[in-house]
């Protein structure tokens, strides 16, 4: 019985806890930033992809620049916090919520329309996902394809 209590608490002590990496990051696309050399993928949101064409005014544009564009404008060579977990995706980045200050950019990248709520991953920015469509912001003002079934068809 002992032998299997210290199995269970040691199992409990080497739990990696929630981390944070922090510093001026550059911004790789709308949901990805590098932060000393760690890559970090935003959580719970989706973003189109660099080279994804959406409609606005019936004209063509890059969604995917601009999503980027608006991450960096927002960021504007600040100091960001990210809170990543111990686990890496398939290609080799953290996965986390990332900060500037008190500004939640997941959540803020949402709610501007800039990014979709990926509701696969997480269920935390849907009701910043209503605001920004019901206010036609960002994609939400034209029209766009999702960019998890846009990165299927190309």
């Amino acid at each position: 019985m002992k032998l299997i209590f210290i199995l269970i608490l040691s199992f409990f002590s080497f739990k990696v806890v929630a981390e944070e990496i922090s510093g001026i990051p550059t911004i790789t696309d709308g949901d990805t930033i590098k932060i000393v050399n760690q890559r970090i993928r935003f959580h719970g949101i989706d973003t189109p992809e660099k080279q994804q064409i959406c409609t606005k005014n019936f004209r063509e544009y890059n969604c995917g620049k601009e999503a980027a564009d608006a991450l960096a404008r927002k960021i504007n060579g600040k100091q960001v916090v990210c809170k990543v977990n111990d686990k890496l995706d398939r290609y080799n980045r953290y996965i986390g919520v990332c900060f500037i200050e008190e500004i939640n950019l997941n959540k803020w990248m949402v709610r501007n329309g800039y990014a979709v709520a990926y509701r696969k991953y997480s269920k935390n920015y849907i009701q910043d996902e209503y605001y920004a469509k019901k206010n036609k912001l960002g994609l939400w003002a034209g029209n766009f394809i999702h960019p998890e079934k846009w990165r299927k068809l190309n």
